[in-house]
């Protein structure tokens, strides 16, 4: 038997179901990235112990044995030309990301990842791992148990896997031997990089800073990037004068914009979404072909061959429509919610019929389809 069906989605409106009110004021340290102040990613290559025979095979990851080989031989034991084949090691990449302004001596989350055939690193032990930055030098050494994300089980006749076991986390788990070379109190000119750029937004940054310290310490460069003056401040360093800018209300200013899910079935529309006048009309389309057949044989001991005669029963039915469905010119979010109940949607069908609108022309709003 085979059905064809609208796919079943779930659709979830976000925005103003009854009016606009006032959009929101939010924090510039919300909405900004300041220039120098980031993270730093930071990766290794090391070894996880103690595992409960779920390790590498060595004959399919030789670089297992390789790295145990030059673990063993720096703390003082000969292992040249040694057959040794454990299941209790793996062989791990692990990844951290350095904080800005982390200190020496402070310590950082790591994520440890398997990289061979091993099944699990549950119960592991990764040793001192020294983790570099894009620049070659080390800046933090990892080393602890891991708390991996799942858990596996094998037997004779069959294997059973929960989660990622092969993947797992050490919180706190390196710390910090080298600090980034940054100076933040050096800096006379700061620079904050918007996360949405925007000419509007932008501008209310600079006009909120200006008003803020009365004087014009701050210049919108680009829909991206404010510019901030930290001399002009009359601040006693850049950091005091970062504190005073980063907690100012802004009232953002965002593109119309409806984003679509495809893997989730999930719609989010901005209230800023307006649609042309549109008529929508809605319904759905059954399709069913079933096979039953038919085996014909002969009688018993009688002459003849068995027979399968195939027969199809196909039904085809269409559920009733509501007719067409007005949708006003510059029509508001709240509208266009009712627009939609009004024509008897379920929340499945509200993809197909946003997707037709903007193929109409009548939507006015970016359409993101993810």
């Amino acid at each position: 038997m085979t059905r064809f069906l609208l796919p079943a989605l779930v659709c979830v409106l976000i925005g103003l179901a009854n009016g606009p009110v006032a959009a929101a004021s939010i924090r510039i340290k919300d909405l900004v990235d300041f220039d120098g102040v980031r993270g730093n990613d930071l990766v290794g290559y090391g070894l996880v112990v103690g595992l409960n025979g779920t390790g590498d095979g060595l004959r399919n990851a030789p670089f297992t044995e390789e790295i145990m080989s030059n673990i063993l031989e720096r703390l003082g034991v000969n292992v040249t030309g040694e057959q040794f084949r454990p299941k209790n090691v793996a062989a791990v990449f692990v990844t951290a990301s350095m904080p800005p302004f982390a200190r020496a001596g402070s310590q950082i989350d790591v994520t440890v990842s398997a990289i061979g055939d091993a099944d699990s690193l549950l119960g592991g032990t990764l040793v001192m791992t020294p983790l570099n930055a894009a620049d070659g030098d080390i800046y933090a050494v990892a080393q602890g148990t891991i708390i991996a994300g799942g858990a596996s089980a094998r037997g004779e006749g069959g294997s059973v896997v929960e989660g990622v076991p092969t993947a797992g986390t050490i919180p706190s788990g390196a710390r910090v031997e080298r600090e980034i070379d940054f100076e933040l109190s050096s800096l006379s000119q700061i620079r904050l990089g918007l996360r949405d750029p925007d000419f509007t937004t932008a501008a209310r940054i600079e006009t909120a800073i200006n008003r803020a310290f009365g004087r014009r310490v701050a210049l919108m460069l680009d829909p991206g990037t404010v510019s901030l003056d930290v001399g002009a401040t009359g601040t006693r360093s850049t950091a005091h004068a970062l504190r005073q800018v980063e907690n100012l209300l802004v009232q953002p200013e965002r593109k119309a914009r409806v984003v679509v899910d495809q893997r989730s079935g999930t719609i989010v529309m901005g209230e800023d979404v307006r649609i042309s006048r549109v008529a929508v009309a809605q319904g759905n389309l059954t399709l069913r072909v079933e096979e039953l057949p038919l085996v014909s044989q002969p009688n018993p001991f009688a002459r003849g061959d068995t027979v399968v005669v195939p027969r199809t029963r196909t039904e085809l039915r269409e559920e009733p429509g509501v007719g067409l469905a007005e949708v006003a010119e510059g029509t508001t979010l709240s509208q266009v919610i009712a627009g939609l109940n009004a024509l008897g949607t379920s929340p499945r069908d509200m993809i197909d019929i946003l997707k037709s609108i903007n193929a109409a022309g009548a939507l006015h709003a970016e359409f993101v389809v993810r």
